[in-house]
């Protein structure tokens, strides 16, 4: 018994992992014909024009790759960098983004995002590889940590000491990155004292 013939907009999917409706149109698979995949269990739809093969297994990160697919250009900050870093206890149910000065803002139904403006994009980020073989830009620990302090009347001067504290005791950040990057978010007198009583 042959096993039928898996439409190559399956097999793309497959080999992304994560795929915009575009791009599945690029491989016979729009309208009607997306539609069958879908109603087959061939593909599972996850976010508007986002899709996935069915048997790809994902974890809470998947959002993070929607948000990612969608708006390449954003950065994760601030509390969902946290996160990502393992470096809180906080629970959002917001995913923060930092975007620049002058972009549009991302229009999105889910996951809910809370938008932060940066004036430097480009500065201490790392990328890191989520579900669906997607990459994400997300600020570094050092500069994670900084942007808590200059933003901590948004996060709390809690949340930003707690970062600080445990990105050292953890070994993820050196005193010369945290005073780079303190120093790029023109907060380093606001974090000197609390460096200081650190080392």
């Amino acid at each position: 018994m042959t096993s039928k013939p898996v439409h190559p907009a399956v097999l793309r999917a497959r080999e992304k992992g994560l795929i915009r409706a575009s791009e599945l149109s690029k491989f016979r698979a729009s309208g009607a014909v997306l539609q069958k995949l879908l109603e087959t269990d061939q593909l599972v739809r996850i976010s508007r024009g986002v899709y996935i093969p069915a048997n790809l297994m994902f974890t809470e990160k998947i959002d993070h790759a929607v948000v990612a697919l969608k708006f390449p250009q954003i950065v994760f900050c601030l509390l969902t960098a946290l996160q990502m870093h393992e470096l809180t206890t906080q629970l959002t149910h917001q995913l923060w983004v930092a975007i620049g000065q002058k972009a549009r803002a991302p229009k999105l139904d889910f996951p809910p995002l809370h938008v932060i403006r940066m004036s430097d994009l480009s500065f201490g980020l790392t990328t890191l590889v989520v579900d669906g073989g997607i990459s994400i830009h997300v600020t570094n620990v050092a500069k994670t940590v900084a942007d808590c302090f200059k933003f901590r009347n948004k996060i709390g001067i809690d949340v930003a000491l707690e970062a600080l504290r445990d990105a050292w005791k953890q070994n993820k950040v050196t005193m010369d990155e945290l005073w780079l990057a303190a120093e790029h978010c023109r907060v380093h007198n606001v974090m000197r004292p609390y460096m200081e009583s650190l080392v």
